[in-house]
């Protein structure tokens, strides 16, 4: 805030607050009323921001204006916990994690990390296998046959978006998602809906060839909207192609044109963001 003239008392004038939220004074002192204005989520989270509202406190507001608030936890840890994470681990080598409803990977197994490195060492936010698999070059993606698992993978985060509408966190995914890949926001706007369940799924991997599995999700009690999602090798020669995989130390992650070894993705990665501190 600029200087001005001395205050008698601390804190930020109901003005200031207006001000550094981008609303007007008008609204935000009926809000302070409580009058019905139907304050939008956008708004609220200004107001929270400005204040300094801690998770419980921001709760409240939202609940007092009648909206639907869900906090966003930590990280991934504090969502699966130590028991959770016990079964993924007892489960190797059958590739196994745990998804949310919007397809974030929460937590993973080693052998799951060694099929899809990249959805457990990036940033959080892009721990997403539908971000991963819609922001990729089309010969660069793990699908044999994505044009049956895309739309349907689709379709099942958008009868989960029905819960969610008007939350930050699913709009800006959506919205996200839509603007990085046409593909996505023309399955998008198809409005089709499904269900999780049981599928036949055939992943490509640069240098073990098609990796046939059957893919479970089972839901998690005390986790709303979390599931586990294993995968079955489909025959003897798929389970041993998996085995081959885990021995590899540095996979190559991406097509023949395209694909680098993971070492170098993580290196060029850090560079990144180290040059990025610098310039900060």
């Amino acid at each position: 805030m600029p200087p001005g003239l001395r205050r008698r008392t601390p804190g930020l004038r109901r003005e200031e607050v207006a001000q550094l939220a981008g609303v007007g004074v008008t609204w935000y002192t009926w809000l302070e009323q409580g009058r019905p204005i139907n304050a939008s989520v956008q708004v609220l989270d200004a107001v929270a921001r400005v204040l300094h509202l801690d998770a419980t406190e921001r709760e409240h507001l939202y609940r007092l204006a009648g909206i639907p608030f869900v906090s966003e936890p930590d990280s991934d840890a504090e969502v699966v916990g130590e028991e959770a994470q016990g079964v993924l681990d007892s489960l190797n080598p059958l590739p196994a994690a745990i998804y949310n409803a919007r397809y974030d990977v929460r937590a993973t197994n080693a052998t799951y990390r060694t099929l899809w490195p990249l959805t457990s060492v990036v940033a959080r936010w892009e721990r997403n296998v539908l971000y991963k698999l819609f922001t990729v070059p089309e010969c660069c993606l793990t699908f044999v046959n994505s044009a049956e698992e895309l739309p349907w993978m689709v379709a099942q985060v958008r009868r989960s978006y029905g819960r969610h509408v008007g939350e930050p966190a699913w709009e800006s995914f959506i919205a996200l998602l839509v603007k990085e890949s046409p593909t996505f926001a023309q399955l998008w706007a198809s409005g089709d809906v499904a269900a999780p369940g049981k599928r036949l799924k055939s992943f490509r991997h640069e240098g073990i060839g098609v990796i046939n599995m059957t893919s479970m999700s089972l839901s998690i009690d005390g986790m709303a909207e979390h599931r586990f999602v294993v995968h079955t090798p489909a025959t003897e020669e798929d389970r041993l192609r998996i085995e081959r995989l885990r021995q590899i130390e540095d996979p190559i992650v991406g097509c023949s044109y395209h694909g680098r070894p993971l070492s170098v993705i993580m290196a060029e990665r850090a560079a990144a963001a180290a040059v990025a501190d610098c310039d900060a």
